[in-house]
């Protein structure tokens, strides 16, 4: 399945949650506030894109980042975005994008 060229809100929680630590899909559906098919089809994207892999074990598969960089990468990015726009903090809920703080 190829990944949109649009950026997903979905998609970025995802890869923030991976950023933090390994985790099941489940879980991340519930973190991203989806249904299980719908982040199904975003982990097929974002595998596609090879930024994340999927883990067998046993009967379940763990995600997670493809490489360890990838989590740095974000890491300063979201340092970059926080220091150029200090203003445009979700701290408040008129803020929030989709009534999820975005940060």
């Amino acid at each position: 399945m190829p990944c949109p060229t649009r950026s997903d809100p979905v998609r970025a929680r995802v890869l923030l949650a991976l950023r933090e630590a390994p985790s099941y899909p489940g879980d991340l559906a519930s973190l991203a506030g989806v249904s299980k098919q719908r982040l199904s089809n975003h982990l097929a994207c974002l595998r596609g894109c090879g930024l994340v892999v999927a883990v067998p074990e046993g009967r379940r598969v763990r995600y997670e980042l493809a490489d360890r960089k990838l989590g740095d990468a974000l890491a300063a990015l979201l340092e970059v975005v926080i220091v150029s726009e200090p203003g445009c903090c979700c701290t408040t809920k008129e803020n929030h994008v989709d009534g999820e703080a975005c940060c």
